[in-house]
């Protein structure tokens, strides 16, 4: 009979078989070779897979069984299911855009983040290298069969994925696919290689997505997942698949309207000791507009950030009982950088300790960013958030490597933002400018909830969604478009954010009451982060058993 250990192994293999290249960023060895899965086929079989491990860990009967093993059984009929529900949105076939989010896009990103350990391992880079050409012919037939089926891309997307194309091949010295240090006779191996065969076969992607798959692209007024064949439905199970949820998109679309009310109060009481203004439509213009709350440069951006982390960092013990070894990074966004980038965005460190986490700041046009923010997320990516997280869950060795890795979108993500808030309480905030940072994260974090469930669910242009940021939080235009295509593009990821949260929050109040005079928040903490990432819905449980 199969263990649930077994099971979770078997799931985290089909995990890295399907992305090879986290495979070897974690420094897991033996996939060093591969590209992630983008053919339909392939996808197929991994689909089979995870439903197949999904059955069989459902037909375990835990109810005399521990804790651990109870959670281990969650945790993979959760991700099972959720790889079954990305797999059926197809998502290759129209995900076209020139960040992260796509296939082409990130894995140039994610190829130029492995180190190298050894002579062997160079020597598989450079087999990566020489499958792109592969990678990208594949994607574009994926793309193809979307357009056959009626599922289409979204042609701003599209054109920013040819922007994106067109700078990277243009600046042929600031590939980061030349990142990763190569022995001398390999390193000149890969420049023919780059020259020879990866950046024609860039080429010839960037002209199919120019000459057949644009011209089909859907138009602004229709971006969201309710515009294609079967799209409501795929969207209620993306919802399922990022917040760990059965809630409707109606449901999550008041929530977020009822947090935003909540927030402009708030907005207005620290508005008043900051600028000496409590109306909230006022700090909020006050925090859009003020050039003195931009930027000077990237270096004062990535300084500030340092600056923040380091506070943290010194803080953290006495409200953790345990912090990770790994170190994490502060680094500006590689090579050019798309208009759809994220502000920052976190790397997990290799398990083997050959690559400390990272925290990417997008730099680009820094003079246009806020600062104001600067402090908040730091504090969600590194310390308390991320870092801190997913750098402990590696280290928790009793667990399957399952649950040491994978990352679950309303826990991960619910947690960062819960960080958040919990970086006031650390008295981490260097000023009320800072702290309307924190103010206006939130705000933003409740308007995700409208504007992707209005996208998806209720059919919103992408106009009227930039139009609802611009007037709800305190984002310039450049960073309210670039949220918006992130929307379009990841449907339903930006929903995890407050549902993880909530649910933090109302499992923390739970303890509270239940433990009384008690309850330690360290305590708590340590609870929460010490069995890796969880669906929301196993929050109870642990929570029930350990802070009794």
């Amino acid at each position: 009979m199969t263990t649930t250990t077994e099971l979770a192994d078997e799931l985290v293999g089909l995990l890295l078989d399907a992305d090879p290249v986290q495979a070897t960023l974690y420094g897991i060895r033996g996939r060093d070779d591969r590209l992630p899965v983008i053919g339909a086929a392939a996808e197929w079989e991994l689909r089979r897979r995870c439903d197949d491990i999904r059955m069989r860990a459902m037909g375990i009967d835990t109810a005399h069984a521990g804790l651990e093993e109870r959670l281990t059984v969650a945790v993979v009929v959760q991700h099972a299911q959720a790889m079954v529900d990305h797999f059926d949105a197809r998502a290759a076939e129209y995900t076209i855009i020139g960040n992260l989010f796509a296939p082409v896009a990130g894995l140039l990103f994610h190829l130029g983040q492995i180190r190298i350990a050894d002579a062997e391992q160079g020597r598989d880079y450079l087999r990566r290298l020489r499958a792109i050409p592969e990678f990208t012919a594949s994607a574009a037939d994926r793309h193809r069969a979307g357009i056959a089926a009626g599922r289409l891309p979204v042609r701003r997307l599209v054109d920013d994925a040819i922007a994106h194309l067109d700078a990277h091949l243009a600046a042929p010295d600031d590939d980061p696919l030349l990142v990763p240090e190569l022995p001398d006779a390999e390193s000149d191996e890969r420049r023919r290689v780059l020259a020879e065969l990866v950046r024609p076969a860039l080429r010839t992607y960037r002209r199919v997505l120019a000459d057949e798959i644009a011209p089909h692209g859907r138009e602004d007024r229709r971006p969201g997942l309710c515009w294609l064949p079967g799209g409501p439905e795929i969207y209620r199970r993306l919802i399922r698949a990022h917040t760990t949820t059965e809630r409707e998109p109606d449901e999550l679309h008041d929530t977020g309207l009822a947090h935003l009310r909540e927030v402009r109060a708030e907005l207005g009481a620290v508005g008043e000791r900051a600028f000496g203004t409590g109306d909230p439509d006022e700090v909020l213009e006050r925090l859009r507009t003020d050039p003195a709350l931009r930027w000077r440069d990237a270096a004062e951006m990535l300084g500030t950030a340092r600056t923040a982390i380091g506070r943290a960092e010194a803080a953290a013990p006495g409200w953790f009982g345990r912090l990770p070894d790994q170190p994490c990074e502060v680094r500006e966004v590689p090579g050019p950088a798309s208009p759809s980038t994220p502000l920052g965005f976190y790397l997990s460190p290799a398990l083997d300790g050959s690559r400390p986490g990272v925290y990417f700041a997008n730099t680009a046009d820094a003079d246009q960013r806020p600062r104001y923010n600067a402090e908040v997320i730091a504090f969600h990516e590194v310390i308390p958030g991320h870092h801190l997280q997913l750098g402990l869950a590696q280290e928790l060795g009793g667990l399957p490597l399952l649950r040491r890795l994978i990352s679950i979108n309303s826990y991960t993500e619910g947690w960062g933002l819960y960080t958040e808030r919990l970086a006031d309480e650390m008295g981490l905030y260097s000023d009320d400018v800072a702290r309307l940072g924190m103010i206006s994260q939130d705000a933003l974090r409740a308007a995700r909830l409208v504007v992707d469930t209005g996208l998806h669910e209720a059919g919103w242009s992408r106009e009227r969604a930039v139009e609802f940021l611009l007037a709800h939080t305190t984002l310039p235009r450049l960073e309210a478009e670039a949220e918006v295509d992130r929307y379009i593009s990841y449907p339903a990821q930006a929903l995890s954010y407050l549902v993880g949260r909530l649910e933090l929050e109302r499992v923390r109040d739970a303890a509270r009451e239940r433990q009384g005079e008690r309850f330690e928040l360290r305590r708590f903490h340590d609870v929460i982060l010490g069995h890796g990432a969880l669906p929301v819905s196993a929050l109870d449980t642990l929570c029930a058993e350990e802070l009794r």
